[in-house]
């Protein structure tokens, strides 16, 4: 390619990445704002979470009606990145919008990041066909959507950039969608800063040197990460193969889980495992009285969530386990809350998601440069840990974690029939 091929090359992805990031980054804010509104709602009129199973009857029925194609969700946009198969269905950004902005409407514990991503990978899966592009530069749209969604819906571009790149394969980051994925996530979340909407602010990790002993009070930690998350995979894989085996009618696979998180909400006595969490995260940083069965709860409440078909995302969620989780562990450790609650809160995710690198960044973005080497030990070692398993059953294993080259990628879903 000669230089002036490569100019080109660079202003068509830098146009194109923009278009992708502006349209990211303008229905992430209209997410984030929705969520603002129907969080402060719920938060002042509880009742309302009675109607969950009532919420999830409904949704259960427009997307047993409409939604059959879209089902899937991340894992249809991974599917779609890595076999280029049939175009992902515009409708899927509305109706997953409409279907998270609900599901935290009515008490649901779910996150974000799912409908960031399914959102921003539809949008531009409509933009490549629109411009009706070859098929390579489809596909590195499509993970430029990916990195525009998880990038503007956190403000975190750079960690987007690489979860965009990172989450597809195991053991491989899809480079040829470098550029457009990081001009994607930075106009992103120029784009919904744009609009007035603003992030979490967390505490910054202060300055604590890697010492030989803080190193193996992290291997410990790691553990303890990766049994955390192990169980909430699982878990939440069973409740969901589960409840489609016996409950095959989605609307009452729905109505059933909705009740169970009303029961549960009933038995805790308490708000707080309902929605996002993002008070009790913040709060995981600075005090050191919080339950320390706080990250269990919110695991089963977002579980059963989860598990019953509600629709949202695991991130924050996750961030609450994690951040919880490592308040319990730096209290007993002994290490400064700041610092175990940011590298909990990323570590969780980063072994759920397979994504260390991604979340070892995005821990210094939201928490500042000291996060390091912190994070990224905590982060890669829990990766290891949970072994070949994963909130997205289609993401494809190359290189095994302990190991060794497959011939072809296989998909984690189908791994126990390889």
């Amino acid at each position: 390619m000669t230089r002036r091929e490569r100019l080109r090359a660079l202003a068509d992805w830098i146009v194109l990445g923009s278009l992708v990031g502006v349209l990211c980054g303008s229905a992430s804010a209209l997410f984030l704002y929705l969520l603002e509104v129907v969080t402060a709602y719920r938060e002042s009129h509880e009742v309302i979470v009675y109607t969950l199973p009532l919420a999830g009857l409904a949704v259960g029925w427009i997307y047993a009606r409409f939604g059959r194609s879209i089902a899937a969700g991340n894992n249809l946009v991974i599917d779609t990145i890595h076999d280029e198969g049939p175009q992902i269905p515009l409708r899927m950004a509305p109706m997953v919008l409409i279907g998270t902005v609900l599901t935290h409407l009515f008490g649901g514990s779910a996150g974000r990041e799912g409908t960031a991503v399914q959102m921003g990978a539809s949008l531009a899966d409509e933009l490549a066909h629109r411009l009706k592009v070859k098929r390579s530069t489809r596909r590195q749209l499509v993970a430029a959507g990916v990195a525009g969604g998880f990038g503007s819906v956190f403000g975190t571009p750079i960690a987007g950039t690489i979860f965009g790149l990172e989450f597809v394969v195991l053991g491989r980051l899809e480079y040829d969608a470098l550029v457009p994925a990081l001009v994607a996530a930075v106009v992103g979340d120029w784009t919904t800063r744009a609009w007035g909407i603003g992030h979490t602010l967390y505490p910054a990790a202060p300055h604590t040197p890697l010492t030989p002993w803080l190193l193996g009070q992290w291997l410990l930690f790691a553990a303890a990460v990766a049994l955390t998350t192990t169980i909430f995979i699982e878990l939440t894989h069973y409740l969901k193969k589960l409840g489609e085996r016996r409950v095959p009618n989605l609307p009452l696979r729905m109505f059933i889980g909705g009740c169970a998180v009303v029961l549960l909400w009933q038995a805790s006595g308490t708000n707080v495992y309902l929605g996002l969490g993002v008070p009790t995260i913040v709060d995981a940083f600075t005090n050191p009285d919080l339950p320390v069965y706080a990250f269990a709860a919110k695991l089963l409440f977002t579980a059963v969530t989860l598990g019953a078909a509600y629709l949202g995302g695991e991130v924050t969620p996750l961030f609450f386990v994690g951040a919880t989780l490592g308040n319990v562990l730096g209290r007993a450790m002994g290490i400064p809350l700041e610092l175990a609650a940011g590298v909990g809160l990323a570590a969780v995710f980063a072994c759920a998601s397979n994504a260390p690198l991604a979340l070892t960044v995005m821990a210094v973005e939201l928490l500042g440069v000291h996060v390091l080497p912190h994070a990224a030990v905590v982060c890669v070692v829990a990766y290891l840990l949970t072994g070949h398993r994963g909130i997205y059953p289609a993401q494809r294993l190359l290189n095994g974690k302990s190991g060794g080259k497959l011939e072809k990628p296989v998909a984690l879903r189908d791994l126990k029939k390889e």
